[in-house]
């Protein structure tokens, strides 16, 4: 008995001792949170992206409601761990808030996708339709007009909504909102993306009711007219066409974005440019071009107010103020034509000007936070978009460095001389420049697959430029045109706007002013967030752990490499890496489009060479045969060209003899290559393709859609077993295999 009475002891004590330590770790948490500086408000909203992230890439309805309850079971456990006691606060609010909204972010953009999303026609298809016009957008730099309509789809009759390109030659001005027309145009689903890591046209589609997109063929007939000289789309296109009678040439298509948000005229090359430069945020009405507004709306009110004696003795001049702010602001909004990332603008400035009005700090992290979070309310898919990313990116790295103490003490001011106050504030200016080109450039690389290596430089000349000198001259021009005074200050705008535009060509022509890189994956962007969180949310030195995840991110981004074999979902592109510096394409395309797409995936600025005039491309009308030796192996590649009839017997012969196989046709089943055969049956279930040879892995647009509606529920995710060292030489297997 006396054994047995260590043994009675310690069960009797166990749980006494695990509560012990459970009370001293939550204790510890506690102590970690409160030091750190937990602060619930953007660590909720980040807990509720995290929520509608988890919907984008989970792929099946089992797994999101299989997400929300493990976030709802989370936040039950750790109230069951914690009590109904008011003890550990901040573990509470961490455990229980958090996990409760990313479960809420999930249930919430799934909802929207059921409610919203409009599934595409089934097929490609010519049609004559009837519809009325929803959208005008003119695009004169593309020789286009853009109309959405409102129509039924053929065969059906379901009410759809689409979009359609009519070349300019056929335009007519009374195509305005309202106007009911009959066309004959052809009409396909929305795109999914060309490639893996492509943009995902048909998400966005999905969200924004639009069921397939297309073109115009002949001329169109207009059955009712519609629209009046008072709406508000005629106001902003006769906007744009005043600023650009007033100011001609490229200054005049950039003023006009300016003013009124229309980007249609402005010349390829100049959009290049900016694009190149890191100025390409400048064409588009953002955060930028609103908060200028409502700054001078508000700046101006207040001092004109305030040499009022009686008005500012009785009237809290900032609440006025803001009022006229916002007014202004909203007023630009829907003058520049209300989309999506506008309205996001107009609401975080708007809620500076709340702030300013009560006193309260205008710029904060919780404010930041106060904005996102209002927009993933009422746009969850927003999340995804590159617009979302890049300016709530920017907002929070400015908050995050101004906020510093010791960036703090270095840019305030003080009595000093004027060169020194100058000299401050470019430093400031430059340093902050930095920070957001560091901010954004994964965010550029994840989705455009370049990023502007001298943007910062350029940015800090830029910004102020327009800010303070182009976009207050194209206010008062248009002001002083009701007097007929406005001649030369359009003069001076387009001097400004020259110089804008000579600081975008002279920066982009720096050799190695553009950064290319393959696409990059999921997970280097996930730690550049998670890093640049944890950097800007904590306090103290605690913060600093997040350049661990931003390192391991730069690693692995530093890693990338193309892949060496290109397949669109069509099967029709093709482009070959690892020959140099050239990007070797199946056909010369028309398509801009497709030849952008093969080079930015594939992280290539060189020129685009054919593969038939390739020197180890050898080619007839049917198929060009090549081969490309990577890590010591040799790979014979034979890709199809034409879609005439050849031979089974002769193509079965020559299908035995290479390893990859890529044809835009269905192929017959005795074509049985020693790897994969990529022809039209696998491309309808795997999308574009990339394929890594060193590796023998092949990545599928399929793979990173899953059930969601934009994407063919039916498509199955593809995959391809590894080969053996020898596999390209051995003989075929036997039996079923991923090439079938």
């Amino acid at each position: 008995m006396g054994d047995a009475e260590p043994d009675g002891a310690a069960l009797q004590h166990g749980p006494w001792r695990n509560r012990i330590d459970l009370s001293s770790a939550l204790a510890h948490g506690e102590s970690f949170l409160s030091r750190a500086g937990f602060d619930r408000a953007p660590w909720t909203i980040v807990a509720l992206g995290a929520g509608i992230a988890a919907w984008f890439l989970l792929p099946t309805s089992w797994h999101w409601l299989a997400w929300a309850s493990l976030c709802l079971s989370c936040g039950l456990l750790g109230l069951a761990l914690i009590g109904p006691s008011g003890n550990f606060p901040y573990i509470r609010q961490s455990l229980v808030v958090m996990t409760s909204v990313a479960a809420a972010g999930t249930l919430l953009v799934w909802g929207k996708s059921s409610l919203v999303g409009t599934p595409p026609i089934a097929r490609p298809m010519v049609a004559v339709i009837d519809g009325t016009v929803l959208d005008r957008d003119e695009q004169p730099a593309q020789h286009r007009v853009r109309l959405t309509l409102a129509t039924r789809e053929p065969g059906t009759a379901r009410p759809i909504k689409v979009r359609l390109n009519l070349d300019l030659a056929r335009d007519r001005m009374d195509l305005v909102r309202g106007t009911t027309l009959k066309l004959r145009a052809r009409l396909v689903p929305p795109a999914p993306p060309m490639l893996p890591g492509g943009y995902d046209f048909a998400r966005s589609a999905w969200f924004s009711g639009l069921a397939a997109t297309g073109s115009v063929l002949g001329d169109v007939t207009v059955l009712s007219r519609g629209g009046s000289d008072h709406d508000l789309a005629r106001i902003q296109q006769a906007l744009s066409q005043h600023v650009r009678a007033n100011l001609g040439g490229s200054p005049g298509t950039i003023a006009a974005a300016f003013a009124s948000g229309d980007r249609g005229a402005i010349a390829a090359a100049d959009e290049e440019a900016m694009r190149d430069a890191g100025l390409t945020h400048l064409l588009s009405i953002s955060g930028l071009h609103v908060s200028a507004v409502i700054a001078a709306a508000y700046v101006l009110a207040l001092r004109l107010l305030g040499l009022i004696p009686w008005l500012a003795l009785r009237v809290r001049l900032p609440l006025v103020a803001a009022a006229s702010g916002a007014v202004t602001g909203i007023g630009y909004t829907l003058l520049t034509g209300a989309e999506v990332p506008t309205i996001r603008s107009c609401i975080g400035a708007l809620l500076v000007l709340v702030a300013l009005a009560l006193g309260r700090e205008a710029l904060s992290m919780r404010m930041v936070a106060v904005g996102a979070g209002a927009i993933l309310l009422i746009w969850p898919e927003a999340l995804v978009g590159p617009s979302f990313q890049m300016s709530f990116a920017a907002v929070t790295a400015i908050v995050a460095l101004h906020s510093a103490p010791r960036i703090k003490a270095l840019f305030q001011a003080r009595e000093e001389p004027w060169y020194a106050k100058l000299g401050r504030q470019v430093g400031s200016l430059l340093l902050t420049g930095i920070v957001i080109e560091l901010a954004l450039m994964p965010i550029g690389l994840f989705h455009f697959h370049r990023a502007g290596v001298y943007g910062a430089l350029a940015n800090v000349v830029a910004i102020p430029l327009t800010t303070f000198v182009s976009m207050p001259l194209i206010a008062l021009a248009l002001l002083f045109d009701t007097l007929g005074l406005g001649a030369p200050l359009w003069w001076l705008a387009g001097k400004s706007l020259e110089l804008l535009l000579a600081l975008a060509h002279w920066t982009a022509s720096f050799p190695g002013a553009v950064t290319l890189l393959p696409a990059m994956g999921g997970g280097a962007l996930a730690l550049f967030v998670l890093g640049g969180l944890w950097l800007a949310l904590w306090r103290d030195r605690v913060r600093l752990l997040g350049l661990a995840p931003a390192i391991l991110g730069a690693v692995l981004l530093s890693a990338t490499e193309a892949p060496d074999v290109l397949v669109s979902g069509d099967g029709r592109h093709v482009g070959i890496t690892g020959e140099g510096r050239d990007l070797l394409v199946l056909r010369d395309s028309r398509s801009d489009f497709a030849r952008d797409n093969l080079s930015e995936l594939a992280g290539m600025n060189g020129e685009v060479r054919l593969i038939a005039d390739w020197p180890g491309g050898e080619c007839n009308a049917d198929f060009c045969a090549l081969r490309l030796d990577r890590s010591g192996r040799a790979w014979d590649l034979l890709i199809a060209r034409g879609k005439d009839y050849v031979d089974e017997r002769a193509l079965a012969a020559v299908c035995d003899r290479v390893d990859v196989v890529i044809a835009a046709r269905y192929l017959p089943r005795s074509c049985r290559p020693r790897w994969i055969k990529a022809d039209r049956r696998l491309l309808d279930r795997s999308g574009g393709l990339a394929i890594d040879l060193d590796d023998a892995n092949i990545r599928t647009v399929a793979q990173g859609q899953g059930q969601h509606g934009w994407w063919n529920p039916q498509a199955r995710v593809f995959s391809v077993r590894p080969l053996a060292p020898d596999a390209s030489r051995a003989p075929r297997p036997t039996g079923p295999t991923p090439r079938d």
